[in-house]
């Protein structure tokens, strides 16, 4: 595809049903045509057409699982531009008792594409640098001390061209939360062994199980554990 300029890629997001559909996949997962349909509330067919420029945008990719067909965020870094963007219509006054219930939710522990955010997303790094877990001295890299909590923790990096570890300035805490291959491989294995629970939303949920691995990363757990 030929290069997009500034314009054209405004007017992709310009369309609030793309945008919806955008913001939606912020949660790292591979949806539906079907799925997403009914969250942007629009016909499947116009789902389809709206799917159809955001892939030839490069903004979206096709997953095939057998019979089946996803789609996702084309990559990280149409991720954090979407996230920027959310950033920015979200600094808007908040009214109504569900949006501030809301806010505050993602606010505290959320999704960013496919990595923890919100506070629980800066206590995270914080935790792991106290702990000297975490190298912050010449960018970012684990210890022999972090490889082996990691370790301990069955979280495995996979074998990827994808940076290790990288700053994401949070637009919440605004301070850094950590991305990277690594921040990735943590979230998938806190949603599979039931430390942590998504929410329709992006929000997350803190489950007791995440007690000892929090505090193993330096994380006070109570500050974070669903009541």
């Amino acid at each position: 595809m030929d290069t997009m300029n500034l314009s054209e890629v405004a007017a992709l997001l310009a369309d609030s049903t793309r945008a919806t559909m955008c913001v939606a996949m912020l949660d790292g997962r591979a949806w539906t045509v079907g799925e997403l349909a009914k969250a942007c509330k629009v016909a499947p067919s116009t789902a389809s057409e709206h799917v159809e420029k955001l892939r030839g945008g490069d903004f979206v990719a096709t997953v095939r699982q057998g019979r089946h067909s996803y789609v996702r965020l084309a990559s990280p870094h149409v991720a954090e531009l979407v996230e920027r963007l959310a950033e920015h219509a979200e600094r808007r006054p908040v009214h109504g008792l569900s949006a501030s219930v809301r806010a505050r939710r993602l606010a505290a522990a959320r999704t960013c594409y496919d990595h923890l955010a919100g506070a629980l997303g800066v206590a995270i790094r914080d935790g792991m640098a106290a702990k000297r877990l975490l190298d912050t001295s010449s960018g970012l890299s684990l210890t022999r001390a972090g490889r082996t909590v990691l370790r301990q923790l069955g979280v495995v990096a996979p074998e990827t061209t994808r940076p290790m570890l990288r700053d994401c300035l949070d637009w919440t805490e605004r301070r850094e939360h950590l991305s990277g291959a690594l921040p990735a491989a943590l979230l998938g294995k806190a949603l599979g062994d039931g430390w942590l629970e998504r929410r329709p939303d992006r929000g997350i949920v803190v489950r007791p199980l995440a007690a000892q691995p929090l505090e193993m990363l330096g994380v006070d757990s109570d500050r974070f554990l669903t009541k």
